[in-house]
């Protein structure tokens, strides 16, 4: 076999100049003597053999068939027959004895459907090049299978059907996977061998993948594990993706139509995030943990019709009852998987309601873990957010977790934490001092994100398995907006290729938003936050706008430098004339007031018995106005009304509110129907603290007394 690997590296040597880029890269990366191998793993009808053939072709390696120049050559007779003669169990530990003494490199090798059942055997040839799962719909598989006359495969006792093996199966072959090629219906041998070339390309040019900062993005070269960790870039800017968001082709969409939540999840985060950051079983642990009985719909963020052609996803069934839990119960376990070993982290967040409860209780289930040095601190308005907000906050009140309110808004709190960030006096006297670094998890930080682009996403795919539409048929997405995170995150799932024809942004009075896509003009000066019923969106100075701008100025990261650096200079910017027409065409933008947000829960309530949070009533009336009607529109409902109990109850004009929280939501509950009540929230309520909370006053020396303050409760003290 060695023999015939030179004479093939022979051959290779000669045609490479031949090859295509991609082809060339693979004859110089994978077939040297002592390079990996690449290893096609599937279930049986799979077409790895097919497929194997075919990359080998391309890139002239050889190819071996565990079936055919390993088993039958060892057995010296047909696999079939050895299974009739041994049966199943002994069948799979003589299989995985052969493959244990399997030795060569820079080959492509088909495995058998049932070598992943074999740890050892696994163990074994893992180690000796990347592991290509190819992951092909079940039901073409049975359609293949049945062509081929199969009726029997290896594990299949009598009893059994071939269905419920291949389930079986599946946990094997996601366990082992280093990287998953999506096969869509209708994908010829070849589109899969060209896939397989992809991703192994992808797999062994790690450094390829990296991020850059957007205001300025010829700084060095910034992996996945360090813009976690990091979360605010050092000059300032916004970390984004160097080459851009990655987009699936519509056979790949068309297959996540019927998974799960979690399943369509894990296939996107895979495709963002490098195996070589966070490995692909480490990923599937983090985001089943993430999106399953801690969520009160099994399907995590359901679509439901509203009216005409409109539609809810409801954002709230996480445990706080708001849409920043399907980020924030994931993010905290990236986090935690990517910290460097010896140092503390405390996060620092700005919240304006849900991200405070969101983040404390996604990172204090970290606690007892191996990663435990990880302290969070959230900064709140005193007078910016719910009185069930504030409790929820409240609940969390041991380990290294706590909020603090302050007698200023939601923009204070963020300019201050981003002032502690650029402070290099601060951050290094907190790193040689106390051993520990700040970050953050607002919308800033990539992995915070992230996880928000499954969501839209997956309301595509709902609308699409329910036969409200075809794949390629457009939809439109209305977001109550103040930080531009939600926005954002569903421009990088069009980027993806999800058919968004535009995302609608969603402001209460405080339009600042609304204002800079109408005119390209960004103007904080003299103008004050407002109070709404909406607190959320409460915001003047919308982060994640930046990142928006350096997208649609293709990557100008010195126009985003000028531009928010006079923002925090001179509270104002203008953008230039064509770069407005630009955003106009990615974003549409409106507002509502006071009076029009409590009479669209009204009305809603009043035509469909469903009974909407004050922010999704934002995005109803915008959407109303500025949605002309000829494509369904999804309405990011992203919390539950009953954190807004007493602008609810004014709302549906109902007497005698009671003052305690918890009889306020039992009252609204009794009230409306749907949706449910959120147990979670009322559990949370019930088990409150009756203590106080720290108020501090409006001033940046203050705050950063707490991080100190919190850094020596949190860890000086177990030292």
């Amino acid at each position: 076999m060695m023999a015939s690997l030179s004479a093939r590296q022979l051959v290779l040597r000669a045609a490479s100049l031949h090859l295509s880029p991609v082809h060339r890269w693979f004859s110089t990366r994978v077939s040297r003597p002592g390079r990996r191998n690449i290893l096609l793993m599937g279930p049986p009808g799979a077409g790895k053999t097919s497929v194997g053939r075919t990359v080998a072709r391309t890139l002239g390696l050889p190819v071996i068939d565990v079936d055919d120049d390993i088993l039958e050559t060892t057995w010296k007779m047909p696999v079939a027959a050895k299974l009739a003669s041994v049966g199943g169990q002994r069948f799979l530990e003589e299989e995985g004895h052969a493959l244990c003494n399997f030795s060569a490199s820079g080959c492509v090798v088909s495995l058998t459907g049932s070598n992943p059942l074999h740890a050892e055997a696994m163990q074994h040839v893992r180690r000796s090049g990347v592991v290509v799962y190819l992951d092909v719909h079940f039901e073409d598989i049975m359609q293949r299978l049945t062509r081929m006359k199969v009726d029997r495969i290896v594990g299949q006792e009598a009893g059994a059907s071939m269905r419920d093996i291949l389930l079986y199966r599946k946990q094997f072959y996601e366990k082992w996977l280093d990287v998953r090629v999506l096969c869509g219906t209708g994908d010829t041998v070849e589109d899969v061998a060209e896939k397989v070339l992809k991703a192994v390309e992808r797999y062994e040019d790690h450094a390829a993948e990296t991020y850059v900062s957007t205001r300025c993005d010829s700084v060095g070269s910034t992996h996945f594990a360090d813009v976690v960790v990091e979360g605010l870039a050092k000059d300032g800017g916004l970390y984004v993706p160097k080459n851009g968001i990655p987009k699936l082709d519509a056979g790949e969409w068309l297959r996540l139509v019927d998974m799960s939540y979690p399943e369509r999840a894990l296939v996107l985060l895979e495709k963002c995030i490098h195996p070589l950051d966070v490995c692909a079983l480490d990923l599937r642990t983090m985001v089943f943990e993430s999106y399953g009985s801690n969520f009160s719909s099994e399907a995590v963020a359901p679509v439901k019709h509203l009216h005409r052609n409109q539609y809810v996803q409801e954002l709230f069934h996480g445990p706080t009852a708001s849409f920043k839990d399907l980020a924030l119960q994931l993010m905290p376990q990236l986090f935690a998987y990517c910290l460097p070993p010896m140092c503390n982290y405390l996060i620092l967040v700005a919240t304006s309601g849900d991200t405070g409860s969101a983040v404390l209780s996604g990172f204090s289930k970290l606690a007892g873990t191996d990663r435990q040095k990880t302290g969070v601190l959230v900064f709140f308005p005193e007078e910016g957010v719910s009185e069930i907000q504030k409790l929820q906050m409240m609940s969390y009140r041991e380990g290294n977790a706590r909020a603090v309110s302050v007698l200023s808004d939601f923009d204070f709190c963020q300019r201050s934490i981003k002032r502690m960030f650029g402070e290099s006096g601060l951050t290094g006297h907190l790193a040689v001092e106390y051993g520990t670094v700040l970050s953050t998890a607002n919308s800033i930080n990539w992995a915070r994100l992230l996880p928000q682009l499954v969501y839209h996403s997956s309301a595509y795919l709902d609308l699409c398995r329910d036969g409200v539409i075809k794949f390629g048929e457009p939809i439109d997405v209305c977001i109550p907006t103040g930080n531009f995170g939600n926005a954002m995150s569903a421009l990088y799932a069009k980027r993806m290729g999800v058919p968004i024809r535009k995302v609608i942004c969603a402001s209460n009075h405080n339009r600042v938003v609304t204002d800079f896509i109408t005119t390209g003009e960004y103007d904080l000066r003299g103008r004050p936050l407002m109070l709404s019923h909406s607190p959320a969106i409460d915001i003047l100075k919308s982060s994640n706008l930046e990142r928006f701008i350096y997208h649609v100025s293709d990557g100008d990261s010195r126009l985003v430098k000028d531009l928010f650096t006079r923002l925090d200079r001179q509270q104002h910017f203008q953008v230039p004339e064509p770069l407005l027409g630009r955003i106009q065409q990615e974003v549409l933008a409106g507002w509502c007031s006071e009076d029009d947000c409590l009479a669209a829960i009204q009305s809603v309530h009043t035509q469909t018995g469903y009974v909407v949070d004050t922010h999704t009533a934002v995005a109803k009336v915008v959407a109303d106005r500025l949605q002309d009607g000829s494509c369904p529109v999804v309405l990011c409902s992203t919390a539950h009304f009953g954190k807004f109990a007493p602008a609810v109850f004014k709302a549906l004009q109902i007497p005698n509110i009671p003052e305690d929280p918890v009889e306020q939501l039992q009252k609204l509950g009794s009230t409306a129907s749907r949706p449910e009540m959120h147990r979670e929230m009322m559990k949370c309520l019930k088990e409150r603290s009756r203590g106080g909370h720290t108020v501090c006053q409006a001033e940046y020396g203050v705050l950063v007394e707490e991080v100190e303050s919190m850094i020596h409760d949190s860890f000086l003290k177990v030292m």
